[in-house]
């Protein structure tokens, strides 16, 4: 089973299958309802944490995806783009939106683990 990490903003990032995969909560997706696009920047694109690298699209709304920690993008989920609906059914999974490359892993630490990122939610719906 892989740690997942979290962020506030509702990302996350967990090393799945030898790979650096990111994207967004099973609370986000609940949020967004049904999406419709996504867009990532282009492979080779670096970014610093908390750097908006993308857009995804619902019927409700356009929210920024920012990166988790320090990164590159190395490849795009082509499912995800080709059906953004796979993100609704499986946010942690199949859903997922990028991998990533040159990921700042003392960055991790700064991040939530499952438990904390439920009482993160817990208090935001307080």
């Amino acid at each position: 089973m892989a740690d997942y990490y979290y962020t506030k903003t509702h990302e996350w990032i967990a090393k799945i299958d030898g790979q650096w995969r990111v994207g967004i909560t099973n609370y986000a997706q609940e949020q967004l309802g049904d999406i419709t696009f996504v867009e990532i920047a282009e492979p080779g694109s670096s970014f610093k944490q908390g750097d908006a690298l993308g857009t995804i699209e619902s019927i409700k709304s356009v929210s920024e995806i920012y990166a988790p920690v320090d990164l590159t993008i190395a490849e795009k989920n082509q499912a995800t783009e080709d059906d953004p609906a796979i993100i609704n059914q499986d946010p942690q999974g199949e859903g997922y939106l990028f991998v990533a490359s040159e990921v700042n892993q003392d960055q991790l630490s700064g991040l939530m683990d499952e438990a904390a990122y439920q009482e993160f939610l817990s208090q935001q719906e307080a």
